[in-house]
């Protein structure tokens, strides 16, 4: 792990500061891994992502969606295409309606929350230093795949918004677009992703709007996650804490989807 990177990192729950350890896994093999300076608590690195949620530490809603992009990484991005073209639009056209409201300069950290299978990112300026993470292992596995053939310089780490592995104020870009409706803590992920940003900072989040919930809950596939919602798809404007600047909102894709930007004060 390059040494710049692990200078971004804490535990997720208590913030302590982390490095990195060598020791052996159950069959004996050399393995890295991050340590807290403080509290000896260990996360493994599988593949060159950090590990920072374990299964037994996935609950509710969160466990529900993980299953679900697991099981849909392997074809999500065709999905995401054949959709797009049934719209009449293309797929960078699709995406660029809120990624264009992103302020991404030259040698911006710019940390993508449930990143997925990182098809955004191939639509942002290049010179940017990129970190992805999410909760689905097989959506990381994919994006690192599609990264690696986009020569992007990004970094991948398994976890969960609502506890973000990251220090204080490191970030000059954040934002998250699709999945943030059914996590578990919207309010917490929000505050996290507020957290780790720079003073300044403009965010986007967005995903499915109600009437396109609507629409999804009576096919056969999606009717069991969107019909089953509790209370009526919004915007989580209510949820920003008090401060926050410039909050807009603004429909995407014919109403398809929501966006909701707003600046952290500096």
């Amino acid at each position: 792990m390059k040494p710049e990177v692990l200078a971004l990192l804490c535990d997720p729950v208590n913030h302590d500061p982390l490095e990195v350890r060598t020791g052996h896994d159950s069959r004996g093999q050399v393995q890295e891994f991050l340590a807290s300076t403080r509290t000896e608590r260990r996360f493994p690195i599988r593949n060159g992502i950090p590990i920072f949620l374990e299964d037994a530490q996935v609950s509710g809603a969160n466990q529900r969606y993980q299953a679900l992009y697991n099981r849909m990484a392997p074809f999500y991005d065709v999905a995401t295409w054949l959709y797009s073209r049934w719209k009449g639009m293309s797929v960078e056209a699709r995406l660029r309606e809120y990624l264009d409201e992103l302020e991404v300069r030259e040698g911006d950290r710019v940390l993508e929350v449930s990143v997925g299978t990182g098809r955004n990112l191939k639509f942002l300026p290049r010179t940017a230093q990129f970190f992805g993470l999410d909760i689905s292992w097989g959506m990381l596995k994919k994006c690192q795949r599609k990264a690696a053939t986009w020569k992007l310089d990004l970094t991948l780490f398994l976890g969960m918004a609502e506890c973000l592995p990251f220090r204080d104020e490191v970030f000059d870009v954040v934002f998250h677009f699709g999945g943030i409706n059914f996590f578990n803590d919207r309010g917490a992920a929000i505050r996290e992703m507020i957290r780790v940003a720079k003073p300044g900072t403009k965010f986007v989040i967005g995903d499915e709007t109600e009437e396109l919930a609507k629409k999804y809950q009576n096919l056969p596939a999606a009717g069991n996650f969107y019909g089953s919602r509790k209370q009526e798809i919004l915007p989580p404007v209510d949820l920003l804490p008090p401060g926050m600047q410039e909050i807009r909102v603004k429909n995407l894709a014919g109403g398809d989807l929501y966006c909701l930007s707003f600046r952290k004060p500096r």
